[in-house]
């Protein structure tokens, strides 16, 4: 999914910009089992919840054309509301 991000300039702002979006608030303050570290991820069941309605099964992994095509979708939202 980085690799096909990647690939378009286009939509690298608007990655950042829902990545930002998906993290909880004070992240770095959870828990630390991780080697240590407090990881950014969405909550899990976000996650679980948007491969149940895109996939139909909650473990499910998202595909790299799948994600490109919401980041399409979220700029083409972002430009048309202003």
């Amino acid at each position: 999914m980085v690799l096909a991000v990647a690939r378009r300039p286009s939509l690298w702002s608007t990655a950042f910009r829902q990545a930002v979006r998906l993290v909880p608030d004070g992240w770095w303050r959870r828990d630390r089992r991780w080697r240590g570290r407090a990881r950014p991820l969405p909550p899990s069941q976000y996650l679980e919840f948007r491969m149940q309605t895109q996939y139909g099964r909650i473990d499910a992994q998202a595909e790299a054309l799948d994600v490109v095509n919401y980041l399409r979708w979220c700029k083409d939202m972002r430009s048309s509301s202003t």
